[in-house]
C-alpha cells in the first residue's frame, strides 16, 4: 500500500512539473475565449438532436437547470438568451445549408480547440501535408463527439426523469434516506458521465494512439478533479460579488471563470495521463500523420541566415 503511494506522488509529482513547463494556463485561457463565441452554436446543435426525442422545451429547461448547478442562475441565463437568440436569428433567415455548415463550424471549434492543446501537451504535432483533409477530418470527429455529447445528454434526461418519478414517491415512505440516496445517485451518476467523457476525449482527440485502460485511468482522476472542482468553482464564484465589479458585463465573466477553471482541470487531466502513460501504462505513440515534437530550452539561438533590409 505505502509503495503504491509512493509511486502515485510520484506521478502527481510529475504531473505538476509538466504542468507549469507546458504553461497550461494560457492554454486554458485561449479555450475560454473561443468558448464565449462556441458554447452557443453547440449548445444549439446539442437541443437540437435532444430535440428529436423531446419537447424541446423541455430539453432547453433541463439544460438551463443542470448549467444553473454549474455556474449559476446569472450565467445560465446569459447562455439562454444567446441560444434563444441564435434560434430566433436562424428562424428568420431560414437556416439553410450554409447556415448549418456555419453551426457545425461554431460548434465544433471548441474540440479543435481541445485537441491542439492536448497535442501540445502530449508533445504531438499534426504534419503539415493535405491540411485541409485533416481540417475536415478533425471537424467530422469534432461533431461526432457533439453528437455523442447529444446521445449522453438524452439517457441523463431519461434518468433523471425516472429519478425524479422515485424520488416523489420513496419520500412518501422514507423522506430523508430518498432525499440523501439521490443526492448521492445524481453525483454518481455525474462522475461516471464526466469521466466517460473525459476518457473519450483523451482517447479519441489527440493525434496519437493510447489505450483505452490509460485514458481511462486518467479520465477518472480528472473526474474526482472536476467533481472538487465543481464545488470550489462555484464556491468561489457564489461568494465573490462578481455582479457588483464588473456590472452588466458579469454574466459574461462568469462564463469565463468557469469554462477557464474547468479547462485548467481538464488539461491538468491530459498531464496526469500523459505521464500515467508513459510511467505506468504502454505510453503515447503518434499516429502515422503526425510527428512527436521536442519542448526544450536552449542556451543560444540556433544558427541562421541574417536578415537585410
Amino acid at each position: 500500500m505505502a509503495n503504491i503511494f509512493v509511486r502515485y506522488f510520484g506521478l502527481f509529482k510529475e504531473t505538476i512539473k509538466e504542468f507549469a513547463n507546458d504553461n497550461v494556463v494560457k492554454l486554458s485561457a485561449s479555450l475560454a475565449y473561443n468558448t464565449i463565441f462556441a458554447i452557443g452554436p453547440f449548445l444549439l446543435v446539442i437541443i437540437s438532436l435532444t430535440g428529436l426525442f423531446f419537447e424541446q422545451k423541455a430539453v432547453t429547461g433541463r439544460m438551463f437547470y443542470q448549467i444553473q448547478t454549474l455556474i449559476g442562475k446569472q450565467g445560465a441565463e446569459q447562455i439562454l438568451s444567446i441560444i434563444q437568440n441564435m434560434q430566433q436569428q436562424n428562424a428568420a433567415a431560414r437556416f439553410g445549408i450554409i447556415g448549418i455548415v456555419v453551426l457545425v463550424i461554431g460548434a465544433t471549434s471548441m474540440f479543435a480547440d481541445i485537441q491542439d492543446s492536448i497535442n501540445y501537451i502530449w508533445s504531438i504535432k499534426a504534419k503539415p501535408k493535405k491540411g485541409w483533409l485533416k481540417y475536415l477530418k478533425n471537424r467530422l470527429l469534432s461533431f461526432s463527439l457533439i453528437v455523442g455529447l447529444g446521445f449522453l445528454f438524452i439517457v441523463t434526461l431519461l434518468i433523471n426523469t425516472i429519478s425524479d418519478a422515485l424520488t416523489d414517491r420513496l419520500q412518501h415512505l422514507f423522506a430523508d434516506e430518498a432525499v440523501i440516496f439521490f443526492k448521492v445517485f445524481n453525483v454518481a451518476l455525474l462522475f461516471v458521465i464526466i469521466s466517460l467523457l473525459f476518457g473519450v476525449i483523451y482517447k479519441v482527440l489527440p493525434d496519437a494512439r493510447i489505450r483505452w485502460k490509460d485514458a481511462m485511468k486518467g479520465a477518472w482522476f480528472t473526474g474526482v478533479l472536476f467533481l472538487i472542482g465543481k464545488f470550489l468553482i462555484g464556491f468561489y464564484l457564489g461568494n465573490s460579488r462578481i455582479g457588483n465589479t464588473y456590472g452588466a458585463a458579469a454574466s459574461i465573466i462568469i462564463i469565463l471563470s468557469w469554462v477557464y477553471y474547468t479547462s485548467i482541470i481538464l488539461y491538468f487531466g491530459a498531464e496526469f495521463t500523459k505521464v500515467y502513460a508513459l510511467k505506468m501504462g504502454a505510453g503515447i505513440e503518434p499516429y502515422d500523420t503526425a510527428v512527436f515534437i521536442l519542448k526544450r530550452e536552449a542556451k543560444e539561438m540556433p544558427e541562421v541566415k541574417k536578415v537585410t533590409g
